[in-house]
């Protein structure tokens, strides 16, 4: 056996002195000055703002009788791995040191910097220095007065300039020993999770088209898509078709919700529940004019009652001769009706699903799916969603805004698991809900048909058991947000009474707990550790400024969940000979505005390096985690997102069908300073080819000189990478991709092992 040596090598293009705009002149006074902040070290003194600057422009001071150390600061953006002067002006009135240097600029923060400093009497002196902004992309400037002690006098700053002067060269190696093999990574580790939440499943996965189609809120209401026409419509309690109204239409009156997406072309089908007698016309209207719709006569068959109160449902066939989001639905009646519900969807569904969401889904190729929450499944009771679809009831969405229809619910799930070709993860509600409820679902999903809830599932359509192997036992239990939330010691035995009751219909299930890294976690491990498979582990990121930064955030939240679980291992007494691994069942970035939905975050080009870069600290900790689930997958912070008629890609999702498609089972030993790249590498299952990954979250090309030593000579090799020139690049629904999965073109032979790697870039190298 012999290592794979890998030489790194960053190039740049030819410098040039690039002029940052940070204000350092002083001439926009907004914020008195703008962008520039006030800062005591130590000792006291007085700031001052005033155009006594070199061209009686404006300028900034200091002055201290007694003695002081004190800035005027701002921070600025910088490039990693770059060249940079800062330079400025520095004018003097009787500075003298007093245990510190003077008047000068400095950094703080971040790369090391410092000017000369000034002190006495001086006119307007330039000072200056250079610096290597090395892994930081932000750097604090100070225009200083004292500086590590303090300093009497008065001090003016003007023209402070920030100049990047190039990329800086740098040559890094890594060797990677192939016969050194961990542990396999789980395939587990790239899956998902679907909650009830904002466009998430309806309207992102659920094909149905029309808002509120069972009537929680009365029409006409302030929360209501619904909106009266003609004679108007009557919210009645009585003999209520589902929830607790029906609106019902007098002769003449109607109803009509807008908003929908249409395709030109495309057919729609659904189906109108009524009750009364008469004439209901339902028009689908994609404009203005008699031509622009598409209208479907309703004979209602004869119903009891004057206004009829038994309910026929009937169909419903619509072809949107133009493309538009703004199509309505509108109905009308003749004579008086009740209508219990409609549904419409595109007649290409699968089994109520989008098909473009679907076949996305396929692509994307995760092992596992976590459902129904997250919050949500707290306050959600499992037997809303079964039985006719129809008659399902409405509810108000208890831990999210809008309404839970119950049209998605556990036969739904699995059908979806079924055609995507995925496995069922499910989680019970132990907030709000008790442990009957939890055995009993249990039962519906894996319960033999002669079990009382097996019979029940068999009513509903469903004679054999699905067999779900993996359930979890509440979310996030720890936090005070959580309905349900009690003090931990309380927790701990409704777990174990949990899991008991949930062993005892089914044995072979794999039960995952509620974690959180530190108390909870500890507990739950000491306490409960016999009563579960797996822990689960959540975490997001945030936006942070500059692009390793950035990145690095995701790869760092892993690490830390990994070294405080090995550290749990070695200490709790009741994990001897035990280790229980993570489940990491939400992770993924949430910062920015709500594009899609509600929490629907837009992501870029640098949250799939981030993503990509977690994907690398999980296979270096494979011991740890069996199982991964991106939150969310549709929409909701999701890796794909939709609207109303097309369906794409998020970047994030991109990063994990490429390492799903691609990396390797068995991750093999890398070493070496790669700083700041990131690089890992793992066999096939077969150990047939070695694949190699690289995560590069500078602005820099890097190019990779390979000397494979460790592995069989190769005959082939391939590269597949994201990158682009702009870390926000995005992609949207119905647009060309901006982002995408691409062949690298390489010329590795088994003779030249040189290779560019882009800027902005996650790539996977097959060597076989």
């Amino acid at each position: 056996m012999f290592s794979l040596v890998l030489f790194v090598m960053t190039t740049a293009a030819a410098a040039q002195a690039d002029t940052l705009p940070i204000n350092g002149s002083f001439e926009m006074p907004e914020g008195k000055p703008q962008g520039w902040e006030k800062k005591t070290w130590g000792g006291a003194g007085t700031f001052s703002y005033d155009q006594n600057g070199r061209n009686g422009s404006w300028c900034v001071g200091i002055t201290s009788q007694h003695g002081g150390d004190l800035s005027w600061f701002t921070r600025a953006p910088v490039k990693a791995y770059s060249r940079y002067r800062l330079s400025g002006y520095v004018k003097t009135e009787n500075v003298a040191p007093a245990g510190g240097k003077g008047a000068l600029i400095n950094l703080h923060e971040g790369p090391a910097g410092v000017s000369d400093a000034i002190t006495g009497t001086n006119d307007w002196t330039p000072v200056s220095f250079e610096f290597e902004s090395g892994r930081f992309e932000t750097v604090m400037i100070n225009c200083l007065f004292g500086g590590w002690g303090h300093a009497t006098g008065k001090a003016w700053f003007d023209d402070v300039q920030l100049e990047c002067l190039g990329a800086t060269p740098l040559e890094r190696s890594v060797a990677i020993d192939a016969a050194q093999m961990g542990a396999p990574i789980s395939k587990y580790i790239y899956g998902q999770f679907i909650e009830h939440l904002g466009r998430c499943i309806y309207g992102g996965i659920w094909a149905e088209m029309i808002e509120d189609r069972k009537f929680f809120y009365a029409v006409d209401s302030k929360e209501s898509p619904w909106k009266s026409t003609g004679s108007g419509a009557e919210m009645v309690a009585a003999d209520a078709f589902v929830g607790e109204h029906t609106p019902h239409l007098p002769a003449g009156g109607g109803i009509a919700q807008s908003g929908l997406g249409v395709v030109r072309g495309k057919r729609y089908d659904g189906h109108i529940v009524l009750s009364g007698s008469g004439k209901v016309t339902v028009n689908l209207i994609w404009g203005d004019g008699d031509y622009a719709r598409d209208t479907n006569v309703v004979l209602i068959k004869s119903s009891s009652g004057p206004s009829g109160t038994s309910f026929n449902s009937y169909r419903l066939r619509f072809r949107a001769g133009a493309s538009t989001d703004n199509a309505r639905i509108e109905i009308t009646a003749a004579e008086s009706v009740g209508i219990g519900t409609l549904s419409l969807m595109p007649a290409d569904n699968v089994y109520g699903m989008r098909k473009d969401t679907l076949a996305l889904l396929k692509e994307l190729d995760a092992p596992v799916y976590r459902w129904p929450g997250g919050n949500f499944v707290s306050g959600y009771d499992w037997r809303d969603g079964i039985g006719e679809r129809d008659k399902r009831p409405p509810r108000k969405n208890p831990a999210w805004l809008g309404i839970e229809h119950n049209d998605f619910g556990i036969h739904e799930f699995m059908l979806f698991c079924e055609e995507i070709e995925t496995e069922p993860y499910i989680a019970v509600n132990s907030g709000l809900g008790g442990v009957d409820g939890a055995r009993d679902e249990v039962e519906y999903v894996n319960g033999g048909e002669d079990s009382p809830m097996g019979r029940l599932r068999a009513a509903n359509g469903r004679s054999e058991p699905w067999r779900c192997k993996y359930w979890s036992i509440g979310n996030e239990m720890y936090g005070n947000w959580q309905l349900g939330h009690m003090p931990l010691e309380d927790y701990v035995r409704k777990h174990n009474q949990f899991a008991d009751a949930m062993r005892a219909v089914d044995p072979a299930i794999q039960l995952i707990a509620v974690g959180d890294t530190g108390k909870w976690s500890e507990q739950m491990l000491a306490n409960c550790a016999e009563h579960m498979e797996l822990l689960s582990e959540h975490f997001y990121c945030q936006s942070k400024p500059g692009l390793i930064e950035h990145v690095k955030q995701i790869p760092d939240a892993v690490r830390r969940k990994a070294v405080a679980h090995r550290q749990y291992w070695d200490t709790i007494p009741s994990l001897a000979g035990k280790k229980v691994p993570i489940a990491l069942d939400e992770w993924n970035y949430w910062y920015g505005p709500y594009e899609f939905g509600e929490l629907g975050t837009r992501y870029f080009l640098q949250d799939a390096l981030g993503i990509a870069a977690g994907i690398h600290e999980i296979a270096r900790n494979s011991d740890v985690f069996f199982m991964a689930n991106y939150a969310q997958t549709v929409n909701v912070i999701g890796a794909i997102k939709t609207t109303k008629t097309a369906a794409a890609f998020e970047t994030t999702g991109l990063a994990l069908k490429l390492y799903r498609d691609h990396f390797g089972t068995i991750p093999v030993a890398v070493t070496g300073n790669t700083d700041p790249l990131d690089v890992v590498a793992a066999w096939n299952e077969t150990r047939t080819a070695l694949t190699i990954g690289v995560v590069n979250p500078t602005y820099n090309e890097v190019t990779l000189n390979l000397e494979v030593v460790g592995v069989e000579r190769h005959a082939s090799v391939r590269g597949w990478q994201i990158s682009g020139k702009d870390p926000m690049a995005y992609n949207n629904p119905g647009d060309r991709l901006n982002v995408a999965i691409e062949e690298m073109r390489t010329n590795l032979t088994p003779n030249v092992h040189q290779l560019t790697i882009p800027g902005i870039s996650a790539s996977v190298l097959e060597l076989r």
